[in-house]
């Protein structure tokens, strides 16, 4: 069986506690200056139809707003999953609902690229339901 390596789950836990603090030079030290970040919720909240934005300027507003938001945003860390340059983060976030972020990185470990996922809470711990 294949463990994950410690520096990512020591990156993934300061992703998180980052998050948690609210700080977001903190949040943003993770990143590279033109990052590319995309989320449906940057649809929602910034009217941007592609979803996605670019530089931390752009991104910095988008996060100021969720930040903003009542609850506060409190993330708890459930995986850390490593793949060639890329690391996957599951957690819980607000109301209890899952979130995945996919994270590409560069080689000095700072995010170039991040997509964020979202799914609906889940009392089983697996996530949104599926009928078919």
């Amino acid at each position: 069986m294949r463990t994950v390596e410690p520096w990512a789950v020591q990156f993934a836990e300061e992703w998180i506690a980052a998050w948690n603090s609210h700080d977001l030079d903190r949040i943003l030290a993770h990143y590279v200056d033109d990052f590319e970040m995309s989320s449906p919720l940057i649809v929602e909240r910034m009217n941007e139809p592609s979803g996605t934005l670019r530089g931390k300027a752009a991104v910095r507003a988008y996060w100021a707003k969720g930040l903003a938001l009542p609850p506060p945003i409190k993330f708890e860390l459930l995986a850390v999953h490593a793949g060639v340059n890329r690391l996957g983060l599951v957690y819980r976030s607000v109301g209890r609902r899952f979130g995945i972020e996919i994270l590409t990185l560069n080689e000095a470990r700072r995010i170039t690229h991040g997509v964020a996922l979202h799914g609906d809470a889940d009392t089983e711990g697996f996530g949104a339901s599926i009928s078919r």
